[in-house]
């Protein structure tokens, strides 16, 4: 494609992307038929209504909505082979690039404010592009090649926003063209089983295309088909794409997706749900209401501050451009939350008055909270988006909610988010079930290892541009923070494309209690003999991460991530090892032995139980975003770093290291934990079992990668097990199977306890007195969740 952006970004970028506010259609009034009325309703949504075009943020976007369309009229050229020289309709995505950019010019022409509103000339440019596009690639008489996504969701869906933005300037006979065009490529056998292309949000993109042919050519038939087709996207999957009851979205089969096909999935379902909604095709499948609830349980838990996080973003992590003029593409996690923050306002419009009043909450809370990029001034969204995003921060009767705290566990897609006052932090891992990462049309292809325990964090008022600001292209791929690796050479997309690299392990999950947790990964490289046991302890106001039995073959150095922080363009952050500043000159490194604390100020602090020996590294690494996506732009940019990691040295065997994430921490905090010997006992590091008791909290975790003891616990089989003495006499376990293979389970507790107050099902006996034992039933059908057992102790 020759665009800076991906495919999917024209889902946002375009009139294909509003799907928010509504706006007057200019016309003399008629009295409308139904179709009409979905009609000018999806026309209101596509060009947003109730806003002031003289006013902020709507007069600099309306502005620059124009000058965009006014460079695309300059450059259309209708020749024989392509509509813009610079896009050769021999290439898929260049015809929806072209449709992107008719589309660009009929907003510019539909909107107020643009400097071409309701100019004629203009009018006729587009139509005049229509038909070349018509005639040349996009018509019954052709066949798709290519992409097929071009074919079936990209160009149809600008196509028909065209159409409908512009229906009372279009004569019949170009509708009718444009109709059947959308029926040689999106047939109702589509959308007949639900497999293939034709799942998940591709499904929904597919519904979309037809229920607005069957509004603009007033077939019944088609919207109802659109709606019915709906309904497989709707219950809970226990395998392939969808929602999972633990609030996981999974797309491509085998990759974690709630930041871009989930965030595609609830802006089409929003849309779709509104433009719908009290009609006679309303969507009233009571499946519905997992979509709804999916804003609390599915993407509620990955936005932090405005932001979507990367973890779940799958390739589009690598989609980016610096705003070299006022419309340049952002992209990064704040724009992609951004366009979540859109939909989820869109969608409380369809959905219970107490659940829009809710969401209507989180959304101002998101917003307000969002200093690094603010929602506003997002020059990404559509001036319909802006126009909802506006009225809900200036809803007086809407309160704006607060970052939850707590831990979210979703094991059906291996990832984990811990939230507590102040900061938020999330983990990527990989399984059989699961990608180490995605590549696919060039794009993210050095993402290798961001399955490998990438741990990423941010704060509530500081580093919220962490992985915003140009991080993906300038950051060295062998050393992603959290992470083990091999500094083994790899090849861009290294692995093959479409989550096919996936390694050969089952023992990947954990278990919570909804505020701390228990997570651990069997870590096996990429096109490498990596092996290691990972641990995260999640915790009141840190981490403890555990590396074991680490293991390599492959002739090369390996590496455990303690922290590759993103300073900025010009960051020179003071470093405290122990108390004594190190050097802020670019190309400083170090071998530091004796390790017991470590800070870097205005981002956290590191304790190191025992004392490490640790290498840091300040470094200016330069990049592009071509560099990752051959798609993105050559120019280069260059971001300064401070990396900390542990040496494992070439072909280890069984190495171990353990190191305590404190985010927000300043060096007083830091030092006092370090300095607080009795604070933490790292139980095990090795390859049976990671184990820790942390006495102030009342916590003991253990990951039996193996049955054994550890401490005061005991396991049979493979399991991980926290323990959480809440002061008042009672305790809660947690246990879970992450390798979903157990049945007849026992697990342990070397502590007098006197009764059971409350129990899963899947506990088929529970001994109390001097000890608690707990035999569990079948939990291979469990997916690996949680199994909590409330105890008095003795």
């Amino acid at each position: 494609m020759s665009s800076p952006w991906s495919r999917r970004s024209f889902l946002r970028l375009s009139t294909s992307a509003a799907l928010l506010g509504s706006v007057s259609t200019g016309g003399a009034a008629f009295a409308a038929d139904a179709y009409d009325t979905l009609r000018l309703r999806w026309r209101d949504m596509v060009l947003g209504t109730g806003f002031d075009p003289a006013a902020a943020p709507f007069a600099e976007k309306l502005a620059l909505l124009g000058t965009q369309a006014g460079e695309f009229r300059s450059t259309m050229t209708p020749v024989s082979g392509s509509l813009w020289p610079d896009l050769p309709l021999t290439v898929s995505g260049s015809i929806t690039t072209s449709y992107y950019r008719l589309g660009t010019m009929a907003q510019a022409y539909a909107q107020p404010g643009t400097g071409l509103t309701g100019a004629a000339a203009l009018l006729t440019e587009i139509t005049t592009g229509l038909d070349h596009l018509h005639d040349q690639a996009y018509n019954p008489s052709k066949s798709q090649f290519g992409n097929w996504w071009d074919f079936q969701i990209g160009s149809p869906q600008t196509l028909l926003d065209i159409s409908t933005v512009l229906h009372d300037q279009l004569s019949a006979g170009r509708l009718a063209n444009h109709l059947a065009a959308v029926d040689r490529f999106v047939p109702d056998s589509l959308v007949s089983q639900y497999t293939g292309t034709s799942t998940g949000a591709n499904r929904v993109d597919l519904c979309r295309s037809l229920a607005l042919r069957g509004v603009l050519g007033k077939n019944a038939a088609k919207i109802a088909l659109a709606r019915d087709a709906l309904s497989p996207v709707f219950p809970f999957v226990t395998v392939g794409d969808g929602f999972y009851a633990d609030g996981s979205f999974v797309q491509h089969t085998h990759l974690s997706y709630t930041g871009s096909y989930g965030a595609v999935l609830l802006g089409g379902l929003a849309g779709l749900f509104s433009l719908l909604n009290g009609s006679t095709w309303a969507v009233t499948d009571p499946n519905r209401q997992i979509v709804l609830d999916s804003v609390e349980r599915s993407f509620a838990p990955f936005l932090y501050n405005g932001l979507m996080m990367d973890s779940v973003s799958g390739r589009s992590t690598s989609r980016g451009n610096p705003r070299t003029n006022a419309y340049g593409f952002q992209g990064g996690d704040h724009g992609r939350g951004h366009g979540v923050l859109s939909s989820i306002a869109l969608l409380g419009t369809a959905a219970s008055g107490a659940e829009n009043q809710r969401w209507r909450g989180l959304v101002k809370g998101w917003a307000q909270r969002d200093y690094y990029s603010p929602v506003l001034t997002d020059t990404d969204l559509s001036v319909a988006a802006l126009a909802r995003l506006k009225s809900v921060q200036e809803d007086n009767a809407v309160t704006a909610l607060a970052e939850p705290t707590g831990h979210g566990l979703f094991p059906s897609m291996d990832r984990a988010v811990h939230r507590r006052p102040g900061w938020a932090a999330s983990i990527s891992m990989a399984s059989k079930r699961m990608g180490l990462y995605e590549t696919g049309n060039g794009e993210n292809l050095r993402g290798w290892h961001a399955g490998a325990g990438m741990l990423q964090w941010w704060g509530d008022t500081y580093a919220n541009g962490q992985y915003t600001d140009a991080f993906w292209p300038t950051v060295d791929p062998y050393r992603l923070p959290g992470t083990t690796v091999s500094k083994k050479a790899l090849a861009d997309a290294e692995g093959g494309a479409w989550g096919l690299p996936r390694p050969d392990v089952n023992w990947v999950g954990g278990a919570t209690d909804g505020e701390y947790a228990a997570i651990g990964q069997f870590v096996r490289g990429l096109s490498s003999t990596l092996y290691a046991k990972k641990s995260w302890f999640c915790l009141a106001d840190s981490i403890v991460c555990l590396a074991g039995s680490v293991r390599c073959t492959d002739g090369a150095a390996v590496e455990t991530v303690v922290e590759n922080r993103n300073l900025g363009a010009t960051g020179a952050h003071a470093f405290t090892v122990n108390g004594t500043a190190r050097s802020t000159a670019l190309g400083w490194s170090a071998t530091l032995s004796g390790v017991k604390w470590a800070q870097i100020a205005g981002h956290g602090g590191y304790v190191f139980p025992g004392g490490a020996t640790i290498k840091a590294l300040r470094e200016a690494r330069t990049g592009s975003w071509h560099d990752i996506n051959t798609g993105g732009t050559t120019d280069p940019m260059t971001r300064r770093y401070l990396t900390l990691w542990f040496d494992h040295g070439v072909d280890p065997v069984d190495a171990a290291c353990s190191y305590i994430l404190m985010p927000g921490a300043g060096t007083a905090t830091t030092a006092a934990r370090a300095a607080d010997t009795g604070w933490l006992t790292v139980l095990a590091n090795a390859n049976d079992q990671q184990g820790i008791v942390v006495p102030p909290l009342g916590v003991t975790a253990v990951n039996f990668w193996f049955a054994g003891t550890v401490g005061a616990l005991t396991a049979s089989a493979p399991a991980c097990v926290l323990v959480r003495e809440h002061g008042d006499g009672t305790a809660t376990l947690c246990v879970s199977d992450p390798m979903r293979m157990q049945s007849g389970l026992t697990v342990t507790w070397h502590r007098p306890v006197a009764s059971v107050i409350s129990q899963p099902t899947t506990v088929t006996s529970a001994t109390t007195g001097s000890a608690l034992t707990l035999t569990f039933g079948d939990l291979t059908g469990k997916a690996g969740a949680t199994q909590r057992i409330r105890v008095a102790l003795g």
